[in-house]
């Protein structure tokens, strides 16, 4: 697909999503170079943020894909931060406007920081009215890919609300968002995180090199899809148990529910949803960085290994001491000491391919997958009801 000519994707139906799915390493460097042109402004807002209040309650929302940026950086965040000051919540949208008394509170000061492609679901924009109608002390950092859409547009005229806008042709055009969420993603993970200026573009340049390599690697990750399945899996822990979430929804929306998906953490996966696997299931488990996590995904692997069952179990992890003999996706560069929510991006780079081809394969146009309409790229169909404090 990414060596096609733009004629032949597009008699495919598939030439928006295989381009921006391709672009999303170069994104993601120019994703960080607009956070560090923002980088002093960032510090400040949070600053003075923290001068005021003795805890912040930071809550990650969005709808759907990007609910699950919230999901996959939250757990290294909570590792990472200074939790007596900053509580890391990651609640989506759907969850907040219709369950708004269970999670904003009058007198807990909140940062809502709003992932949005368009901007312009009806779920986003009623978290933000909901919060500043229920919440005292309330700030807003908007991480967003469309500079004209509602979210966007509602900054001007408010100093506590933080603009971030990612790069242009992050606003992806296709159905699924793609080079969106990984945006997004990394630079909610460099604003919060503590890292020097070097660590930053350091991670960045070789999270970068993964991602290529993917695209270079299109051949092997067509062999796996090759083989006869209807079920796929995703298996991780940790970031990567919230990534696990978006990599199966890729999967679902690309082939329009033809193509069956589960997913959950290394460790629960035993506990019921193990039965989903049969004959006809292909399983992939994101292998962890971290070296005692890494033993979880091991031994799930391993065990669906000798449960001979599945048709195909594949690991997705970087050279080194956590290198598998089976089948596997290693990534060559020497990443061991990337913290999975930054491995998180070139993973579900892989993840996003495999969907991709896996659209194709069942006859479908990934650009335009869903044939009724009853779907949409910006969720249609919602009614906001007036909310009584």
């Amino acid at each position: 697909m990414y060596n096609l000519s733009e004629e032949k994707l597009k008699s495919m139906g598939a030439s928006i999503t295989t381009a921006e799915i391709k672009q999303q390493p170069d994104l993601w460097k120019e994703a960080y170079a607009r956070y560090t042109e923002k980088k002093e402004s960032i510090k400040n807002y949070l600053s003075e943020i923290e001068s005021k209040h003795e805890r912040i309650r930071v809550i990650f929302t969005g709808a759907g894909t990007s609910a699950y940026v919230g999901d996959t950086i939250l757990p290294y965040l909570k590792e990472k931060g200074n939790e007596h000051k900053w509580d890391f919540l990651s609640i989506p949208t759907t969850t907040l406007v219709s369950n708004p008394y269970q999670f904003l509170k009058e007198d807990i000061p909140t940062i809502l920081v709003s992932f949005a492609r368009s901007g312009n679901s009806p779920e986003s924009v009623a978290s933000v009215e909901l919060a500043k109608e229920i919440v005292t002390d309330f700030y807003q950092i908007t991480i967003t890919c469309a500079a004209d859409g509602k979210l966007a547009r509602s900054v001007a005229g408010d100093d506590k609300n933080l603009l971030l806008l990612m790069p242009e042709k992050s606003n992806d055009q296709g159905f699924a968002m793609t080079g969106s969420f990984t945006c997004m993603t990394l630079t909610a993970l460099l604003v919060f995180d503590s890292l020097t200026d070097g660590e930053e573009q350091g991670l960045v340049d070789l999270i970068s090199d993964m991602g290529e390599s993917v695209v270079k690697r299109e051949a092997e990750i067509q062999d796996m899809i090759d083989s006869p399945f209807n079920r796929i899996i995703y298996l991780g822990s940790g970031s990567l148990e919230g990534l696990t979430r978006e990599a199966q929804l890729k999967v679902l929306e690309l082939t329009a529910g033809k193509t069956a998906t589960n997913f959950d953490s290394s460790l629960g996966f035993r506990h019921g949803p193990k039965s989903f696997v049969n004959e006809d299931t292909v399983a992939f488990v994101f292998i962890s960085n971290n070296s005692y996590t890494r033993k979880y995904d091991m031994d799930m692997l391993n065990e669906l290994r000798q449960d001979d069952t599945a048709r195909r179990i594949c690991a997705i992890s970087v050279v080194g001491e956590a290198n598998d003999q089976g089948d596997c996706f290693t990534f060559k560069q020497k990443a061991q000491h990337v913290p999975d929510a930054y491995l998180a991006l070139p993973y579900v780079m892989f993840a996003q391919t495999i969907s991709l081809l896996a659209s194709v394969k069942v006859g479908n146009t990934p650009d335009t997958p869903s044939p009724t309409g009853t779907v949409n790229r910006v969720v249609k169909g919602v009614t906001i009801h007036e909310y009584q404090k």
